[in-house]
């Protein structure tokens, strides 16, 4: 929790002085007012006394007791300025930081364990600076403060404010030994909840299909009654701590004025009204230690949910991603869109066996690379490592004769083009979608922007829009079909202008027509640019330039799609699982 207090920025530090300040002030007129009480006290037994002797301290209790609430608001708006100020700071930085994580990094914490974390931790942890400020240091102040008024006066009502004192801080102590741990399993079953939402949202086309929402509800009654188990607990026990101040509180003034009475009893003359004054301030400074110990009480209520929110923010802003980028440019060459591939092995994270085993392949600018293979074979792993979305674990991999840890990300980003299996659109217009991001290219004019669309065959679904550029596009372009979220995915990432295209499986949504229109258009169009193909279909990379073979992470055939139908086997059997032999000798 400190970690994250430190990151308050100078002007906040100094809003937290003087809130300070102010709430010396505030606790110091409050107190005042029990002395004016016992005045009024006193001029009430006393003879000959007027209505004007009354008012006159009456009147000054009024004063302190607006004085304090005008403190008490500018505490109040200094509070709220400081915790979101400093939330808004540290929910810029958890999300920098989700940003920049690698793929291995967001599966260590899964996704809605740290939209979780962005939203409602960060939440438990404003809530807590909000009222800390305003209460757990007015609470100490004003507990402290009221015994040192009272210490000294009458050792019997000390000593009883001493034991009702001792039984405030037991319950405290019960409160952070059993409550606690609790709301840290709340947090993490709320991460199960929200996974158990989202995937349910995400496939409830899937779940309404099998006639699952049955199985669905049970997950989620499960997960939701755990929460609601836990939830209860924590909050019986904190709802006991409600009565049991105010019994602390009545059996205290009860102590004060039982005691009282045998006080006055053997008090003398003048001395049983001086008692009885006494009486009616140490009541009020008594409960005032009370108070003191209840605003105290206020913040634990949300302490050990909010403790537990620090050390889940601290995990992911402690979490660096494991892949680095460097700031130093590349020298520049005139090499363009070449990529060697020299003994590349590659492992996932915590994975006993390689994925990919000694891959060795080029390119140069202009040609088309495809890979095929069965299920798993790492087909798509190829792609994703010249991005960098994961790294080698042995080998060479470089890009325009630099190897690719020398790029720095935003160059990197430049040079390639990376078109994933399911597109991802953003809420917005078709324009802003197309304008997302910077490059080379940018900035994008609208002649820029129909050639791309017009490039990945998407122009002609995007002039049917009546606001054309400008229609909409809903949250993960809903509103479009995957063909037509495929082709605007495409004409993205065309628009960039960069030196390598990845098509990660990327014309499985699209028609055999539209798929071979496409790539013809690409080959006249960016006769320059190298692309790299992973496709199902023999008949989208059957005029690719090389083609590599791949079976279980191992590079078993290369070369063009005549030479691989005439030699290779494990090509020969994809070939003639989906095409005739007249079929692919036509073609």
């Amino acid at each position: 929790m400190f970690r994250l207090f430190n990151k308050t920025s100078k002007m906040e530090r100094l809003l937290v002085i003087i809130s300070f300040l102010f709430i010396l002030l505030q606790v110091g007129l409050e107190l005042k007012i029990p002395d004016y009480m016992s005045d009024i006290t006193r001029l009430l037994q006393e003879p000959g006394t007027k209505t004007g002797d009354i008012l006159t301290p009456g009147f000054k209790m009024i004063g302190l007791s607006l004085a304090s609430f005008a403190a008490s608001i500018i505490v109040g708006y200094f509070a709220a300025r400081i915790a979101a100020g400093l939330t808004m700071r540290i929910r810029g930085e958890v999300f920098q930081q989700v940003t920049d994580y690698s793929t291995s990094e967001i599966q260590h914490f899964s996704v809605p364990s740290l939209v979780t974390r962005t939203t409602n931790d960060l939440t438990q942890i404003q809530m807590l600076i909000a009222m800390g400020l305003q209460v757990v240091i007015k609470g100490p102040v004003t507990a402290v403060w009221a015994i040192t008024k009272i210490a000294g006066q009458n050792w019997q009502w000390t000593a009883v404010t001493g034991v009702a004192v001792f039984f405030l801080l037991v319950m405290l102590t019960l409160i952070m030994v059993f409550v606690r741990p609790k709301f840290a399993m709340v947090q993490s079953i709320t991460d199960n909840l929200n996974g158990i939402t989202r995937e349910n949202l995400i496939g409830i086309r899937v779940v309404r299909a099998y006639n699952a929402e049955k199985y669905q509800d049970a997950k989620f009654e499960g997960a939701n009654n755990e929460l609601t188990a836990v939830n209860l607990f924590a909050g019986r026990m904190m709802s006991m701590f409600s009565p049991v101040m105010t019994l602390v509180s009545s059996g205290l003034t009860l102590g004060v004025y039982w005691i009282g009475t045998f006080l006055i009893q053997d008090a003398v003359g003048m001395d049983k009204l001086t008692v009885f004054s006494n009486m009616v301030v140490f009541t009020s400074y008594a409960m005032q230690v009370v108070m003191g110990f209840i605003l105290m009480t206020m913040i634990f209520f949300i302490l050990p949910r909010a403790l537990v929110s620090a050390q889940r923010i601290n995990e992911v802003l402690d979490l660096q991603p494991s892949i680095q980028f460097t700031d130093k440019e590349v020298e520049t060459t005139d090499v363009k869109g070449k990529i060697d591939f020299r003994n590349v092995t590659f492992a996932y994270p915590d994975a006993k066996n390689p994925v990919l085993h000694d891959v060795n392949f080029s390119a140069i600018a202009g040609q088309t690379v495809a890979f095929i293979g069965s299920t798993g074979s790492g087909k798509s792993t190829i792609l994703k490592l010249i991005p960098r979305l994961f790294e080698i674990s042995k080998g060479s991999l470089k890009i325009d004769n630099h190897d690719v840890k020398e790029y720095p990300q935003d160059e990197l980003n430049d040079i390639i083009g990376y078109i994933p299996q399911k597109p991802v659109l953003f809420s917005g217009t078709i324009r802003s979608n197309m304008e997302m991001g910077t490059s080379k290219a940018y900035p994008l004019d609208d002649e820029k922007i129909n050639r791309a669309l017009e490039i990945a065959q998407a122009k002609s679904f995007v002039d049917e829009e009546p606001e054309g550029l400008d229609a909409n596009v809903a949250q993960g372009g809903t509103n479009f079909s995957g063909g037509q979220k495929q082709r605007l995915a495409i004409a993205r990432v065309i628009a960039r202008e960069p030196e390598i295209l990845i098509f990660d499986d990327s014309f499985s949504a699209l028609d055999y027509q539209t798929d071979q229109k496409l790539r013809s258009i690409l080959k006249e169009e960016l006769p320059e640019t190298t692309k790299l193909i992973v496709a199902q279909r023999i008949s989208t990379i059957m005029d690719a330039d090389l083609i590599i073979v791949l079976e279980e992470g191992h590079v078993v055939g290369s070369g063009t799609h005549k030479d691989l139908l005439a030699k290779n086997q494990v090509y020969q059997e994809i070939a003639y699982s989906q095409l005739s032999k007249e079929e692919l000798a036509h073609e």
